[in-house]
């Protein structure tokens, strides 16, 4: 049975690097259900307000057991990757952290890496994602690519899912 798995990012300067994991599942055979955000359908959304965007992010996490936050330069303090990270906490998903930045962009660039001690509040106290994350990995020096349906089968089964 396939895994639904939400992804959470920074698309603008992340979108290629996160192509890169999600076309993982395509070379694999596409063993896990995985929706990686349309851009466009994220600004029509947008365009409609903050309830808007919330309201739609909580239907993107609907049956889903496991969030996977793909962590580049600034992702952590990305207003809502922040909600989808209190959200994926209320939901009682696994979470994992995974750094991108050691993958190239379409123009062959790295960034640099994201702070995992950026705070994120859940029920009003302010906790490092670090703190909050099941596991972090880096997706280049710890094999995603071998290595990410694992790690996201060992967080759902951290929280029975």
């Amino acid at each position: 049975m396939a895994r639904k798995v939400f992804y959470s990012f920074h698309y603008k300067p992340d979108i290629s690097r996160v192509m890169t994991v999600r076309n993982r599942w395509v070379t694999q055979g596409g063993q896990m259900k995985s929706q990686v955000i349309d851009r466009a359908e994220f600004e029509s959304v947008k365009r409609q307000g903050d309830l808007a965007v919330k309201r739609w992010i909580n239907s993107q996490m609907n049956d889903t057991s496991v969030t996977v936050v793909l962590i580049g330069t600034e992702t952590l303090i990305r207003p809502y990757v922040q909600y989808e990270i209190q959200k994926s906490v209320e939901r009682g998903n696994g979470i994992i952290g995974v750094r991108i930045n050691n993958i190239k962009d379409f123009n062959g660039y790295y960034s640099s890496a994201g702070n995992v001690m950026t705070p994120i509040m859940i029920n009003g106290r302010s906790i490092p994602f670090s703190n909050i994350a099941d596991a972090i990995y880096d997706y280049t020096s710890d094999d995603g690519y071998n290595n990410l349906g694992d790690w996201v089968e060992r967080a759902a089964r951290l929280h029975g899912k």
